[in-house]
C-alpha cells in the first residue's frame, strides 16, 4: 500500500495537472470533484492526505474540513482562488495544514506537499518521551509511568508507528500491513484488535486514559 493523497478540485483540468506533479512511485492518487465525491473516497479508501479546494458547486471546503478534524488530524492543504487573508485565516484555523492560493506553481505545491508529508510521517523516531511515557526503539527499552514494561515484536512495531504519528488517525489496513511484514498473504483482522489490546493494557499510567484511542470505522490515533 502506497502513500495516498485525495485531491479534491472541483477544476477537472487542474486536478489532472496537481496529480501528474506530485506523481512519485510510492503515492497513490483518489480524483474528486464534487463534495459528495469527496466524503465518499474519505470513507472508502482512506487517504493519508487530503488536498482540498474551498469552492466546490455543492458547497463549501470549510465544511469537509471541520468534518475532518471531528474525527482525524490526517493532514490537509486548502487550495482556493480567494486570495483574502479571511479565507486563510479560516482554514488554518479549522485545522488546516498548510495553504496555498491560485494561481500558484505546481513546484511551490510539490514542496508544500513534502514538507507536510514529511513533518507528519516522521519515520525516523527513535526515542519518544513524553506524558511519563519513554520508548527507545534502538535499545528496545520502554517504559509507561517509570515501570519498565516487556513488548512484543508486534506490539514494538505498532507503538513505533503510534509514536512516529502523534494526534494523526492511522488506519487499521495501514496498520496491519507495517506491522505483519513478513510477506503473510493473510492476516486475521481480529490481529490488529488484539495487539492493540495488550498495548493498551501495557500502557496503563494510574488516573490516564489510554494514549491509543479508537476512531471508529477508520483506525487508532496516539495522543497523550
Amino acid at each position: 500500500m502506497g502513500y495516498r493523497i485525495l485531491v479534491a478540485e472541483d477544476d477537472r483540468g487542474l486536478n489532472q495537472g496537481i496529480r501528474l506533479a506530485l506523481q512519485k512511485e510510492d503515492v497513490i492518487f483518489d480524483a474528486a470533484y464534487t463534495l459528495e465525491e469527496a466524503r465518499r473516497l474519505w470513507r472508502e479508501e482512506k487517504p493519508d492526505m487530503v488536498l482540498l479546494d474551498v469552492n466546490f458547486p455543492d458547497g463549501s471546503g470549510f465544511d469537509f474540513l471541520r468534518q475532518l478534524r471531528a474525527s482525524s488530524a490526517i493532514p490537509v492543504l486548502m487550495i482556493t482562488a480567494n486570495d483574502m487573508e479571511t479565507d486563510e485565516v479560516t482554514g488554518l484555523t479549522l485545522g488546516a495544514d498548510d495553504y496555498i492560493t491560485k494561481p500558484f506553481s505546481l513546484m511551490a505545491l510539490r514542496a508544500r506537499v513534502e514538507n507536510i508529508r514529511k513533518r507528519t510521517e516522521r519515520p525516523d523516531t527513535k526515542v519518544y518521551e513524553e506524558a511519563g511515557y519513554r520508548f527507545d526503539f534502538e535499545k528496545l527499552e520502554f517504559y509507561a509511568g517509570g515501570r519498565e514494561i516487556n513488548l512484543s515484536a508486534p506490539e514494538q512495531k505498532l507503538l513505533k508507528l503510534f509514536a512516529a504519528h502523534p494526534g494523526q488517525t492511522l488506519s487499521r489496513e495501514l496498520l496491519a500491513e507495517k506491522v505483519w511484514t513478513d510477506g503473510m498473504d493473510y492476516v486475521d483482522e481480529n490481529a490488529l484488535s488484539v495487539t492493540v489490546s495488550r498495548l493498551r493494557k501495557k500502557l496503563e499510567i494510574k488516573g490516564k486514559d489510554s494514549p491509543i484511542r479508537t476512531v471508529y470505522g477508520v483506525g487508532y490515533v496516539w495522543g497523550c
